[in-house]
This record gives C-alpha cells, sequence and structure tokens, in this order.
C-alpha cells in the first residue's frame, strides 16, 4: 500500500550535548514539518527537501549555514548538494562562503547550468550572477562553534575530546505524491578542518543519490570514510539487489544494506533512506 507523501529529515550524526539536545529535537521537527507541508499541498520532493534543510541551515543548532563548525583560520566554508530522483539532475557547491543557504544555491547549479558542482569562488561568483546575497562572515559564525575552534587549537587539545558536541551534515530524504523521490545535504564541514578541503556533501553518490527506480539517500558522518565507498549509492546498489541478495564473504544471510554498511565504516556514519513506495 503506498505511503505517499513522507519526508525524513536528519539533523547530522555526533554527539549532542543534553543542554543542546532538546533544541536539536526541536529544529529536526520543524524541519520535517516544513517539508511536509509542501508535499500536502502537492509540491514536489524537490521542493520538500529543500525546504527542510534550508530550515536546518538557517537555525545555529545544527552543522550548517549560521551554525557551521570553523576551518582552522575561523573562517566557515560550506558544502551542499541536491538530487532529483525522477531524471537524476543534480547539483551542488563546495567551500563556499557567504552563503546562507548553500542548499539553495547547489539547487541553482541544478536547475541554471550545465554542470553538476561549482566550488569555492566560482560558486560565490555564480550566486551574485543568480541574484543570491552575500553575507558577512560573522553572521554564519556561533559562540559555540568560536569556543569549540579555539579549544581545539590548544596544544594540549585532545582530538577525542574536541568532537564531543560535534553536530554532523544535516539532510533530508522526501518521495511526494507523484512517487517521485529527492534528497538535499547540507554542512560546514569537519571542526578545524583544513581550508579547502571539501568532504563527501557534494560529492555525487556520496553525501547524496536519488533514483526513482530504487530510493533516495542522505548521508551524514565522517566524509572521508563516506568517500571511500561511496556510500549514498551502494546503499542503493544494495538495495537494488533485494532482501535475498547474499555478499560474497558476509556470514549473515539477508542482511540489509545498511548493516552491512556499518561494517564497512565502523559506525562512522548515519544514512538516512527514502523509497520510493514510502517505506
Amino acid at each position: 500500500m503506498d505511503r505517499l507523501p513522507v519526508v525524513v529529515v536528519h539533523g547530522g550524526a555526533g554527539n549532542i550535548p543534553n543542554e543542546r539536545s532538546e533544541k536539536s529535537r526541536s529544529g529536526v521537527c520543524s524541519a520535517a514539518r516544513a517539508g511536509y507541508v509542501i508535499l500536502q499541498k502537492g509540491g514536489s520532493s524537490m521542493d520538500a527537501v529543500v525546504e527542510a534543510v534550508t530550515q536546518l541551515e538557517n537555525n545555529p543548532v545544527f552543522n550548517a549555514g549560521c551554525g557551521s563548525v570553523l576551518t582552522a583560520c575561523g573562517e566557515v566554508e560550506m558544502d551542499a548538494i541536491v538530487m532529483d530522483g525522477k531524471t537524476l539532475a543534480s547539483g551542488a557547491v563546495s567551500a563556499v562562503r557567504n552563503i546562507a543557504n548553500p542548499v539553495q544555491l547547489a539547487r541553482l547549479v541544478m536547475e541554471k547550468t550545465s554542470h553538476v558542482c561549482l566550488t569555492a569562488h566560482g560558486a560565490n561568483q555564480f550566486a551574485r550572477v543568480m541574484g543570491i546575497p552575500e553575507v558577512p562572515q560573522e553572521s554564519l559564525i556561533t559562540e559555540y562553534s568560536r569556543m569549540r575552534w579555539k579549544k581545539n587549537l590548544a596544544p594540549d587539545a585532545n582530538p577525542v575530546e574536541c568532537q564531543m558536541g560535534k553536530m554532523g551534515t544535516v539532510g533530508a530524504v522526501a518521495v511526494d505524491i507523484d512517487g517521485n523521490v529527492a534528497c538535499a545535504t547540507s554542512t560546514g564541514g569537519l571542526l578545524n578542518k583544513m581550508e579547502g578541503r571539501v568532504g563527501d556533501t557534494s560529492c555525487i553518490g556520496c553525501g547524496g543519490y536519488a533514483d526513482n527506480q530504487v530510493g533516495a539517500v542522505s548521508t551524514t558522518g565522517h566524509g572521508e570514510a563516506i568517500m571511500t565507498v561511496t556510500l549514498a549509492r551502494l546503499i542503493l546498489f544494495h538495495m537494488e539487489q533485494g532482501p535475498g541478495y547474499d555478499v560474497p564473504g558476509w556470514t549473515k544471510p539477508h542482511t540489509p544494506a545498511v548493516d552491512l554498511l556499518l561494517a564497512y565504516l565502523k559506525g562512522l556514519f548515519a544514512p538516512f533512506t527514502q523509497l520510493p513506495r514510502g517505506r
């Protein structure tokens, strides 16, 4: 039986401090409601996921948009991707600065250019052409992000402790009343990353993938690990094989794709998947 429409939203993998857990939960619920309202009115899955992720980018609790973590230089560089499961069209931006909503810029790359991804200065230049205003860096930096950045710079900083309180990449997947799926993912990246570092988010098949024939995925977690196995597309590959697919060397029969991938990456990620039928 069809269960349409559906939107699933995530606020990122990571350890959430108790004092931030309620705001995180509330933010994810608000974003999911915003996306679902669009679907209820007959809007597309693409409209829904972009709206949901925009809500998260506008919420300083999350590591995206105005809550992004800082680079080693103390600045904000963001990545985002969208993908349409009906056409396999995709758009992405990486290492973009001074943009409040990178996910909206990624959608414009998909719709207004012949490219899949624009990066750094080129992405910002495209934003200006599209009439998207730049915002001051300071408007994207929270006191919480600055505190964690400074703490991680200390000579005696413990790398493990510095990741405590980390919220990862945010994203959404949806299926609309027509059965079309879409995904959107956005992030500020890794805490204290090198300038110019690009992770999985903006890479098609890594940070997200959508195909009406199978489903849609938005990933969150350690980008470098996710990229090694093109995680989003790999999840859909194993879903395509069906529940009876036997993986060579894997001792547990009929293992779901996510269980298999947990073994690959040792739990360093948290994918969110939506099937065309709403499951």
